[in-house]
């Protein structure tokens, strides 16, 4: 399908072109039994970008005619050219310590994550930790990530300034925690961390692509006062699109926890749902240990949820049930989240293949049509972003990713008894090797190329200004 293309600015940037095999969702395949109404595929596709945003896209025969002034135009050979990955849960100030062995969640919590989130006290370390993250992000293909950075405001500004160099549209916050952790970093005091948070929304919030998030890290870590502040906080701002992020039914030892600090609620959920805490701009993370009740108050509230197989598998915690996350009579918004550092891949493809075998252990396959709609358009409508990036068609924002179909010399040889592109991508999903991407675009800018000696390159700001 064609959709009708915007009109060229006479006075804007000169037109880029992106040629190649070109792949984009319309719709869940999970809730519909069309499955080829649900993508677009073309052979040899054309992406015509002006100013930030795709103008057009579809068949190079049929709309590369319309567009003779055309010049500059990219060519990829045995690839797909994607929206770019969006990530919906991650930590960037834990890169440090990803890979740290663990027996629990709590356990590994205590001895790596929180010493390592204390270091960004400092600016030196902020700023290093988050230009690192923005380098392996990007390098992976993800374009959008909704982060939690930690306690200092410090953490926050690093994250958002590397951000703005790269003029990608990101999500963050201040992580608010004033109790059952280790002092160095609680906050003073429920009002204080609240009056911070609120002075970075100010500050951030769609200040050119950047995008804020009210974010109790979990609720052992807050106060009552604390989750009753930010439920305050996050619904004074909901419409103008501020976001609440934090952790639900990650493991057993956590929901036990949970019931002992907040008796008289029905459930985790609840927890959220009494501070205000549970509504349409809302995502958790993880929802391995769910029931029924929890998952239709999602449902009924439009939240979204992040699925992060890697992080569960790694810290053994519960398992997330796509099929219950999906069910057709209450399906919830999902998307795929790297969990860094407690997941050991900043790859979504990656991630997908994780994801896949977590779905066999519930009976469940997991297709590369499903899974690929997740990281893209599926993880946009979690983000509720789904009218602004996660797609390929006039009016999105041009953020892509382009992923090699022969990245190594074997994955190359196997691609040859692949027939289909979703048979292609289920091989990248299994077997796709940490220099999958060649390419990433921000805003119609390749800020990332594999291929060159300098891999990474900031945007000039040309691009997209203000979302309103």
């Amino acid at each position: 399908m064609h959709t009708a293309p915007l009109p060229v600015n006479p006075h804007g940037s000169p037109l880029k072109g992106i040629r190649g095999h070109i792949l984009t969702f319309k719709a869940n395949p999970a809730l519909h039994d069309d499955a080829e109404g649900c993508y677009d595929f073309h052979d040899d596709g054309l992406i015509v970008i002006q100013d930030g945003y795709i103008v057009d896209a579809g068949d190079y025969s049929a709309i590369a005619p319309a567009y003779p002034q055309m010049r500059d135009i990219d060519m990829y050979a045995d690839a797909v050219v994607m929206p770019g990955f969006v990530d919906c849960h991650t930590h960037y100030v834990q890169s440090p310590m990803i890979g740290s062995y663990g027996e629990t969640l709590l356990d590994w919590l205590e001895r790596y994550a929180y010493p390592t989130e204390s270091r960004m006290a400092d600016k030196q370390s902020a700023d290093e930790t988050a230009r690192e993250f923005f380098r392996q992000t990007l390098s992976q293909g993800t374009t959008t990530a909704n982060v939690f950075a930690t306690t200092y405001a410090t953490s926050v500004n690093a994250f958002f300034e590397e951000s703005e160099r790269y003029n990608t549209r990101m999500i963050c916050g201040k992580v608010l925690q004033d109790r059952n952790l280790p002092e160095a970093l609680k906050d003073p005091s429920a009002e204080e961390s609240i009056a911070v948070a609120g002075e970075l929304l100010e500050k951030w919030h769609r200040r050119g692509r950047q995008l804020y998030a009210v974010i109790p890290r979990f609720a052992p870590t807050s106060s009552p006062r604390q989750l009753q502040l930010a439920g305050e906080l996050y619904q004074r701002h909901i419409d103008t699109g501020v976001y609440l992020h934090t952790h639900l039914n990650e493991s057993q030892n956590e929901i036990e926890w949970v019931r002992e600090l907040f008796p008289g609620m029905a459930d985790y959920t609840d927890v959220y749902r009494h501070f205000g805490l549970v509504d349409r701009m809302t995502v958790m993370a993880h929802c391995c240990i769910m029931g029924e009740n929890e998952w239709q108050t999602l449902h009924d509230c439009g939240c979204g949820v992040a699925h992060c197989p890697s992080s569960n598998l790694f810290l053994g915690d519960g398992e997330f049930d796509y099929r219950e996350a999906v069910k057709r009579s209450r399906p919830v918004r999902t998307g795929i989240g790297s969990d860094t550092g407690g997941g050991t891949s900043f790859s979504i493809p990656r991630q997908l293949g994780e994801a896949y075998k977590v779905a066999m252990l519930h009976g469940c396959g997991l297709s590369a049509l499903k899974s690929f709609y997740m990281a893209t358009r599926g993880g946009a409508e979690a983000l509720r972003l789904e009218n602004t990036i996660g797609s390929i068609a006039p009016g999105f924002e041009a953020d892509m990713a382009v992923v090699d179909l022969r990245p190594s010399e074997f994955v190359g040889w196997r691609m040859k008894y692949a027939a289909t592109v979703f048979e292609k991508l289920a091989v990248i999903a299994s077997l796709g090797p940490d220099n999958l991407i060649r390419a990433t675009y921000v805003a119609g800018r390749k800020v990332y190329d594999r291929d060159r000696g300098q891999k990474w390159m900031y945007a000039d700001h040309a691009g997209i200004e203000r979302v309103s």
